[in-house]
C-alpha cells in the first residue's frame, strides 16, 4: 500500500475560538479530544478523500514539544503533516534499510469526547522537510469519521497541493525516495525531478500521492537572495527554517474558490480551487448515486 496524506497540523492558541473560526469558514469541525500524557487537545476537520486537518492547542505549556516552539515563536499556523502506513513497523524497517534515519515506531493514542480509546503510531525523520508517519492500532475510522462527517458547507473535497520550503531540493529527494521506496509500478505514487520556475530564484519537485500533491520548493543554487520569488522563501526558511506552509483544497463550489482570511484561518494559508473537470463530474455522479439509492427504499 502506498503512502497517501493523513493529516495536516495546525497550531493554534484557543482550541475553542478556532472551531468556531473555522465553522464560520464552512467547515465541518469535530472535536477530537485530548491525548494522554501530554497537555494537547484537538479538533478536526475531514475531508472526503480521506485526508484532515488537525487544530491542535495546549492547556499548559509545553517547551519541550516542538510544535509548540513553532507556536510560540512564530504564531499559529501550518506545522506538520503526515503520511499514512499500512503498518508504520514495516514502513520504518524498509525506509531504514534504503538508508533513512527515523525514530519510531512510537506508541500515541486519543482519548475522544466519548471515552473511546484511539492507539496509534508514528515515526520522524530528524528534518522538518519530511512528514511523519501516522499508522493506526485501532480502526481508523474512529479516528477519522466517514460518512456525513466528511461534508463542508464550503464544499470542500480534499487537500489538492500542499507546498513544502526546503533548503537543498536535491537532499530532500533523496530522503523521499529513501521514505516511498520504488514507486515506477505505482501510478498513484509519483516522484518528480526538480525544476527551476522561470522569472524565479526557485526551484520545485512534485510528488504525487494519490489524489493530492506536495509541492517542495527550495532557492536555487547560487541565486540571490534578494531576487524576485526566492526572496520570499529564502526568508521564510531563515526565519522558521524547513516544513510545510500553504496549501490548496478542492471544492465543488465555484463561487467558494479563493483565499481564506489568514487570522480566520489561524495562520493556515489556505486557497480554494476547483478540481479537474473529470474529478467534478465523478463526484456529480457519486452524488447522483447516492441519491437514486435512497429512491423507493
Amino acid at each position: 500500500m502506498p503512502l497517501t496524506l493523513d493529516h495536516v497540523v495546525i497550531a493554534v492558541h484557543d482550541l475553542e475560538r478556532a472551531i468556531a473560526d473555522y465553522a464560520a469558514l464552512g467547515f465541518h469541525v469535530l472535536r477530537g479530544g485530548d491525548h494522554p500524557g501530554r497537555s494537547t487537545h484537538n479538533a478536526l476537520v475531514v475531508f472526503n478523500d480521506g485526508s484532515y486537518f488537525e487544530l491542535i492547542a495546549w492547556r499548559e505549556p509545553a517547551p519541550a514539544e516542538r510544535w509548540w516552539q513553532l507556536l510560540q515563536r512564530h504564531g499559529e499556523g501550518i506545522v506538520d503533516f503526515a503520511l499514512l502506513p499500512r503498518d508504520t513497523a514495516v514502513t520504518v524497517a524498509d525506509a531504514k534499510a534504503r538508508g533513512l534515519v527515523l525514530e519510531g515506531p512510537l506508541d500515541g493514542g486519543r482519548v475522544r469526547p466519548d471515552g473511546e480509546h484511539l492507539r496509534w503510531q508514528t515515526a520522524r525523520a530528524p528534518s522538518a522537510d519530511l512528514p511523519f508517519l501516522c499508522g493506526d492500532l485501532t480502526r481508523r475510522a474512529l479516528r477519522v469519521p466517514e460518512g456525513a462527517a466528511r461534508v463542508h458547507p464550503n464544499g470542500v473535497l480534499g487537500v489538492a497541493s500542499l507546498a513544502i520550503a526546503v533548503r537543498d531540493l536535491d537532499a530532500t529527494l533523496a530522503r523521499y525516495r529513501a521514505l516511498l521506496g520504488t514507486v515506477s509500478d505505482d501510478t498513484s505514487t509519483h516522484i518528480g525531478e526538480p525544476v527551476a520556475v522561470p522569472a524565479s530564484q526557485v526551484r520545485v519537485a512534485v510528488i504525487a500521492l494519490g489524489s493530492s500533491v506536495l509541492v517542495l520548493s527550495s532557492p536555487r543554487d547560487r541565486a540571490p537572495a534578494a531576487e524576485l520569488g526566492g526572496d520570499a522563501l529564502a526568508q521564510r526558511l531563515a526565519v522558521r527554517g524547513e516544513g510545510p506552509y500553504a496549501l490548496v483544497l478542492h471544492t465543488d463550489r465555484p463561487q467558494s474558490t479563493g483565499t481564506f482570511d489568514l487570522a480566520r484561518a489561524h495562520g493556515a494559508w489556505i486557497e480554494l480551487d476547483l478540481p479537474p473537470v473529470d474529478a467534478l463530474e465523478a463526484q456529480g455522479r457519486v452524488r447522483a448515486d447516492a441519491a437514486n439509492s435512497t429512491v423507493g427504499g
